[in-house]
């Protein structure tokens, strides 16, 4: 009998403790989201202009970005060197450029992780350059197709030259790269020979060089 009282009288206290206890309470944790800096949202936006056709735009953008003091050496390099893919790139018309940015990342921002890559790349820019230049040079080579390996080079104003002395048509990509740059434009207060070409979106434009007419 007293086993069994003091049996009864433990369980008991169990039960007492037990349900005097506090519940267990789950804790969300909600993740912290960090701002994205100024540099993450220009190239977000450089990239965004890419995917859309818009590749001159993309290259003035990151032109502009390469002017910010609050910028690091390593985030200089990267402006750099992706503003050298994309003048190295068809749709970009500046090879010697591209060279440009390669280098100004060669000798230096040496100590910067986009150091190897821009090694790669300026070699692969100066071949381009050299090979474009020997066809130039080469007799057989049209006056289209030299037109074609000048904007390639980044030599524009010999390009246009040529394009108004020899009555040249360039091809729709070319015709909208001039006009992003702004070498043609729409307008009607604008005279000469008229260029029809269509962006990527599909928006059609009957260009003039901008300084006709003016």
């Amino acid at each position: 009998m007293i086993r069994s009282g003091l049996f009864l009288a433990a369980s008991a206290l169990v039960l007492a403790a037990c349900s005097s206890a506090p519940a267990a309470t789950e804790t969300a944790t909600t993740p912290v989201v960090q701002p994205a800096s100024g540099f993450a949202m220009a190239m977000t936006t450089v990239e965004g202009l890419k995917e859309a056709g818009n590749t001159q735009t993309a290259i003035d953008r990151l032109t502009q970005l390469t002017g910010d003091p609050d910028l690091s050496r390593d985030q200089l390099a990267k402006t750099l060197l992706r503003r050298g893919e994309l003048r190295m790139s068809p749709e970009g018309y500046d090879v010697m450029g591209a060279v440009e940015d390669f280098e100004e990342i060669v000798n230096t921002l040496d100590d910067t992780t986009s150091y190897a890559e821009a090694q790669t790349l300026l070699g692969s820019a100066q071949g381009a350059e050299a090979a474009l230049i020997e066809q130039l040079n080469l007799p057989e080579t049209t006056r289209q197709e030299k037109f074609d390996i000048l904007m390639r080079l980044g030599r524009h104003e010999d390009a246009i030259d040529l394009m108004i002395a020899s009555d040249l048509t360039p091809d729709n990509q070319t015709l909208i790269a001039m006009f992003q740059i702004g070498y043609l434009c729409e307008g009607d207060e604008l005279t000469g020979r008229g260029y029809d070409a269509v962006e990527p979106d599909g928006t059609a434009h009957t260009l003039r060089f901008c300084d006709f007419g003016k």
